[in-house]
């Protein structure tokens, strides 16, 4: 089965942080060096940021990146900042970018539940499946009632790693957890034995 596509990534993106996509544009031409000059020299977080989304709102999405990066290393709130960043490198399909971003993120709040699974989303995404199923499983230790969590180390163990047992294990958490959600119709037809 192939990766999880590019839309799934945004809409996971926006039910963990809120908020609507930014419009996508192709990459911006050779101006890139020049602008990142103009982002070295500005050292104001919050004109940075403001900036930022400026860009994003355009589709500039690589500039944006740059101010975000840039707001963040001029000391910009990264429970602020970081989302944008994320969102900003998911939806121009940088997804190993936003990888680095998100593992960035996790050494200064490794609690970040939102985050962690964020991770393991776009590990999932690009194939990285061992890794995901890693930052899943933390999430589900450190909040055993995240659903989504259960339902994604369910698919990967069924679909990737061909373990039934273990993704019937998942599949019936999430169903406990979330009886009537999106993915309750897949979860009980991937049970071993069926539940009513």
């Amino acid at each position: 089965m192939s990766p999880l596509p590019h839309r799934i990534l945004v809409v996971v993106f926006s039910i963990l942080f809120g908020g609507s996509g930014t419009a996508c544009a192709p990459p911006p031409t050779p101006v890139v060096e020049r602008n990142l000059e103009k982002v070295k020299q500005e050292r104001e977080p919050d004109k940075l940021v403001a900036r930022g989304k400026a860009f994003a709102q355009m589709g500039d999405l690589t500039r944006a990146e740059q101010y975000f990066v840039s707001a963040l290393e001029q000391g910009a709130d990264a429970d602020e900042v970081l989302p944008l960043l994320l969102r900003t490198c998911i939806e121009s399909g940088r997804f190993r970018v936003a990888i680095d971003h998100a593992r960035h993120g996790l050494k200064t709040h490794p609690n970040n539940s939102a985050l962690r699974f964020l991770l393991g989303s776009l590990l999932q995404a690009v194939g990285e499946y061992r890794e995901a199923i890693e930052q899943f499983e933390r999430v589900v230790a450190s909040n055993p009632e995240h659903a989504d969590a259960h339902y994604a180390l369910a698919t990967i163990a069924r679909d990737y790693l061909g373990d039934l047992m273990r993704a019937d294990i998942h599949f019936r958490e999430y169903l406990r957890l979330n009886p009537k959600g999106p993915y309750a119709d897949e979860a009980r037809n991937s049970l071993l034995q069926s539940v009513p």
